[in-house]
């Protein structure tokens, strides 16, 4: 078992809602674009649904691998990003899909671990690859950017008011190998007092989407998966912050426009309490989906478009 899964399976959130809104069931195809350690493919495939399971991470899919065996051929895991989600069906020889699936949050196997970089908590290289076969790593970011690149990005995808701060310290400080003396350094950039929030949490963040590409992954994959859709067939997107949740909603809305979908959800659908109080993990949770239309166009949403 890959180290940093500490023996445990990961735990899906809003696993009903997700049931709810894809109702898999036999004879039915969903594709989950993040099976992670297989939570929600689990689920779906209980349902009878056949699934391909897609990640970036090894190491995630050798733990989905050993957690779905038992479905068999209803079940192929594929290692790739969701982005060319169609590139991939096409390999697999499938046209059309009748659900997919984005669960956007980290798997806590990967926050668990030191070695991937992921958490300011543990000492670890700054890494925070999902893809340990890719070459741009935290480390190269934080150590040879430069200072505006690093405050841009601070700012863009971690909405951290000290962006300019952090990033002038952080050229000041260089070279910097370890996530605990990133989390240290981002710390002392904040004033005295409690915060919410651990400060270095919005420079994490921050580094790690623009590692892994996640905004431009996610509005490409979304894109891709609505088109992969046969008409009727539903797209669930479940994400963590603000900036995810915008792109959910901007693509959704904009598919909308374009009368390629009706929206399922008019406001993000949330965890129950009773999941929140037993997960504190799917507080932040916001699920919205859509259902693919059939390929026609009203003169009313036409001219709505314009």
């Amino acid at each position: 078992m890959p180290s940093g899964s500490s023996g445990r399976w990961h735990e899906p959130v809003m696993v009903p809602e997700v049931l709810r809104f894809l109702d898999p069931g036999p004879g039915k195809l969903v594709v989950d674009t993040t099976v992670g350690t297989g939570g929600h493919a689990e689920a779906i495939l209980e349902r009878g649904a056949s699934l391909i399971g897609i990640d970036r991470d090894p190491l995630a899919l050798e733990l989905a691998r050993e957690r779905l065996s038992r479905y068999g051929d209803r079940c192929r895991l594929i290692q790739g990003n969701f982005r060319v989600l169609r590139e991939i069906l096409r390999g697999l020889g499938v046209d059309e899909v009748d659900g997919v699936l984005f669960d956007l949050g980290m798997s806590s196997f990967q926050l668990e671990d030191p070695a991937r970089g992921f958490s300011f908590l543990k000492e670890g290289p700054l890494d925070m690859r999902m893809d340990p076969t890719q070459h741009l790593t935290a480390y190269e970011i934080v150590n040879r950017w430069p200072e505006r690149e690093i405050a841009r990005i601070l700012r863009e995808y971690g909405e951290e008011r000290y962006a300019r701060r952090i990033a002038r310290a952080i050229v000041r400080a260089r070279p910097i190998g370890t996530t605990v003396e990133l989390a240290e350094l981002v710390a002392r950039c904040y004033p005295p007092g409690r915060h919410r929030i651990h400060p270095a949490t919005r420079t994490f963040q921050a580094l790690r989407i623009a590692v892994n590409d996640e905004l431009s992954a996610l509005r490409e994959g979304l894109l891709a998966a609505i088109r992969s859709l046969r008409p009727g067939g539903v797209v669930v997107a479940i994400s963590f912050h603000s900036l995810e949740d915008r792109i959910v909603k901007r693509t959704f809305r904009q598919r909308w426009i374009a009368d390629e979908v009706e929206i399922l959800t008019k406001k993000p659908v949330t965890p129950a309490p009773e999941e929140v109080a037993r997960n504190p993990r799917a507080r932040s949770a916001k699920l919205r989906a859509a259902r693919r239309l059939p390929p026609t166009r009203s003169p009313e949403k036409c001219s709505r478009s314009g």
